[in-house]
């Protein structure tokens, strides 16, 4: 089955396409034992991931001013969220069918949806609900195809933290690595997804990778910069101790997993709260102590989970000055990317969230309550059907054991 996956993370900087064949290898051939078990706990076979390709683009600087003005904590109105689902509807819908159209050859059979999360309500660690915008209509009308949208709800409803959704793609892309290795996402948030033999997986945000950073760019150069593009500011900055120390501080850090977090959290005013505490600091000087915050921050939350090696994607591995930080933090545990294993580090939440649709539409769970907190696994999403209707649904089948990149992405 081909399937498109579309992400726009919560930098909301642009939407990441990737498209890929997704098959069940045979189980018999698969190298799962009865210890292998799979999100829906039975074992089951290998899924094979072929990438077709991927691409990224920014959103249309009206669409990403609108979200900026109505994200947390701002206030909105009823009217400018509606337009603002609508905008981000077509927006992916633009961008589905290019990938319908430039990486599978005009034929697909699903696209997958994650939405721009907008607000994620937490209340004493637990998660109340969450809000992702992209009316997934406009997508079905623009490509003709089936559409698998909304897929953090279900596990809210479930009890979890509807988040790291990520963590049943990486338990499954983990599986077979020796020690205990740990998928790193640096995105507006950074979450690790922690996974060994034998034992169960853990999964949580760490706290800020993109988020407070961008901010502060945008802050401190007035709009002309809305992130550090190469990690240039910070690597012409010192890393400002009292700062970081105040930082450091946030509450959240100490609570224990599973935990979720966002900019409901972190945005430009708590930056700003922080910054009074300290004498007024160069801009480098900020930029540079709040890299060295998610460095510090992501670093304490590997050890902690006993990793032995780390794998990252996202946004942040663009950040040579972050990678460089976090490599320090890290000692002598292994730092790489996901290219190393076959998925673009900018792209590997496209294809995870194609997986979780490709799971749903077989009936599958995709998530790991170990991982999220829900009280059992859950089939994600609601489906929109396309232009020929809904698609005649597979068989259920059992839960994969293992994903398998077949090779690597262009």
């Amino acid at each position: 089955m081909r399937v498109i996956g579309l992400m726009s993370g919560t930098s909301y900087d642009g939407i990441d396409a990737a498209a890929a064949e997704l098959t069940f290898e045979d189980a018999h051939s698969a190298t799962g034992t009865d210890a292998d078990i799979g999100p829906g706990g039975d074992p089951g076979a290998t899924l094979l991931l072929n990438p077709l390709g991927w691409f990224g683009g920014e959103h249309p600087e009206e669409v990403r001013t609108a979200l900026a003005a109505q994200l947390p904590p701002s206030a909105t109105t009823m009217e400018a969220v509606c337009r603002l689902d609508t905008a981000l509807g077509q927006a992916f819908a633009g961008a589905a069918d290019r990938a319908r159209r430039e990486l599978c050859a005009g034929r697909a059979d699903l696209v997958v949806s994650h939405g721009q999360t907008v607000y994620h309500w937490t209340e004493a660690g637990r998660v109340r609900g969450t809000l992702q915008l992209g009316q997934p209509a406009w997508i079905a009308e623009r490509t003709g195809l089936p559409v698998v949208s909304d897929l953090r709800a279900r596990d809210v409803a479930a009890g979890g933290q509807g988040a790291p959704l990520v963590s049943a793609f990486d338990v499954l892309w983990l599986r077979g690595r020796p020690g205990r290795p740990v998928a790193l996402n640096l995105g507006g948030i950074a979450n690790l997804t922690a996974a060994a033999a034998g034992e169960e997986p853990v999964a949580f945000d760490t706290g800020p990778a993109n988020a407070l950073l961008d901010a502060a760019v945008r802050y401190l150069t007035e709009g002309r910069l809305h992130y550090d593009a190469d990690g240039r500011l910070g690597a012409r900055g010192t890393v400002h101790p009292p700062l970081l120390a105040h930082l450091l501080r946030e509450p959240y850090y100490a609570r224990t997993p599973p935990k979720t977090t966002g900019k409901e959290l972190f945005h430009l005013p708590y930056l700003r709260e922080r910054l009074r505490l300290v004498d007024p600091l160069p801009p480098e000087d900020v930029v540079a102590t709040v890299t060295a915050l998610t460095a510090r921050t992501v670093a304490e939350a590997v050890r902690a989970v006993g990793g032995t090696e780390v794998i990252a994607s996202g946004g942040g591995t663009r950040n040579p000055t972050l990678l460089a930080m976090l490599r320090r933090e890290l000692g002598a545990l292994p730092l790489r990317t996901s290219d190393e294993l076959g998925l673009p580090s900018a792209a590997k939440e496209a294809y995870a969230f194609a997986v979780l649709g490709f799971l749903s539409l077989h009936g599958l769970p995709a998530t790991v309550p170990a991982c999220t907190g829900a009280a059992h696994p859950s089939v994600l999403g609601s489906l929109t059907p396309g232009a020929d209707g809904f698609p005649p649904l597979p068989p259920r089948g059992r839960a994969p054991t293992r994903l398998r990149i077949a090779a690597a992405a262009r």
